[in-house]
């Protein structure tokens, strides 16, 4: 089996809950993508044009910081990576990850939890992002997700 890990930004613990059970699942690692700056929960208000993330988004060129970066990402061929969906996309803490680290000859498997969108066409930005790794289009997953379909789905890419 092809040795794994589990990235994921999780606002809200939502996505993180999903990571932990996909992890203890695949018995992968476990990374969690921490930003320099927390986001509070005004920053996360979608529905205000000033809000953090609202700024953030709109503008694909951000790059908001991360507090620490996978020590020894050389020694997995798979990475599962996790986030929220904000405005129809991941957002952009994950695209500050993914040019932090070198995903030359890895597989990136795009997992994301939403409130109602889908994950869209979320892979090709992060093949722009990872020109050499082989991103997969991803799947959503629900909060509740059963551990034994994280397990069955995630064996497709190991």
């Amino acid at each position: 089996m092809k040795k794994s890990l589990v990235a994921y930004f999780s606002a809200t613990a939502v996505t993180k809950h999903v990571a932990e059970e996909l992890a203890a699942a695949i018995n992968a690692d476990l990374f969690e993508i921490v930003p320099k700056k927390i986001y509070t929960k005004a920053d996360l208000d979608w529905t205000d044009n000033e809000s953090r993330s609202t700024i953030e988004m709109k503008n694909k060129d951000c790059r908001p910081e991360i507090e620490t970066r996978v020590k020894d990402l050389k020694k997995y061929d798979v990475v599962f990576l996790g986030f929220p969906i904000w405005w129809y996309r991941e957002p952009s803490i994950i695209d500050t990850f993914v040019e932090a680290h070198n995903f030359d000859g890895k597989t990136i498997v795009p997992f994301a939890t939403s409130g109602g969108s889908g994950i869209g066409e979320t892979y090709k930005r992060i093949q722009m992002l990872a020109p050499k790794a082989k991103v997969e289009e991803g799947e959503i997953f629900d909060a509740g997700e059963y551990v034994e379909n994280l397990k069955k789905w995630a064996k497709r890419y190991l």
